[in-house]
């Protein structure tokens, strides 16, 4: 079999699954197959919450879905977060902090992280995050070999700075890069 394999930059109010099981809330929900008229078959490889917006792989092949997941894929994230974040805060994220993974305790692996120097230059979010007057915020760069539930944005809850606006900017060596909001990419293969 022919497998297809694409990019994609998930667009902020998007699950990132193509059907859904539960029955209750989900009516309005807005799925990835609105996006782009994938083969049957395709799943995204590793998540991206509702609120989370960036690179997403879809593939047709599970064995490749299995490789992209695993701690050779580096994943990183530009974090907006609450508040002008410490250096302080920046080392408790590198060496791993505690946080919660299903209703028990977990510490994060070592990870690599550093304060922007300035804002990236996203297009605006379909949904504001906030405004100005609300107090200052800063964006961290934060990469991870791991992927817990939501775990981007507990680290940096549990380091005082909560996430507003979380964007996946790399998988492996795959950049997102000038990819649009929506925009999908068909690609022969993913690269470590």
């Amino acid at each position: 079999m022919n497998h297809q394999h694409f990019i994609l930059h998930k667009p902020y109010g998007y699950l990132s699954q193509f059907i859904t099981n539960q029955t209750k809330g989900t009516s309005k929900k807005k799925m990835l197959g609105e996006l782009h008229p994938f083969p049957e078959g395709t799943m995204s490889i590793g998540r991206l919450d509702e609120a989370s917006e960036g690179l997403l792989f879809l593939t047709t092949d599970g064995v490749v879905s299995e490789q992209v997941r695993s701690a050779q894929y580096e994943k990183e994230y530009y974090a907006q977060v609450d508040g002008l974040v410490t250096e302080e805060a920046i080392q408790l994220l590198r060496q791993g902090v505690e946080i919660g993974v299903y209703d028990k305790k977990y510490i994060t692996k070592p990870c690599k992280a550093h304060l922007l120097s300035s804002s990236p230059n996203f297009p605006p979010r379909s949904r504001p995050v906030r405004d100005d007057r609300h107090g200052p915020t800063s964006w961290v760069s934060i990469t991870l070999k791991e992927g817990k539930f939501r775990q981007v944005r507990k680290m940096t809850a549990a380091v005082g700075f909560p996430t507003l606006r979380l964007v996946r900017v790399r998988i492996g060596k795959v950049l997102l890069g000038d990819l649009s909001s929506g925009e999908v990419l068909p690609v022969e293969r993913f690269e470590a």
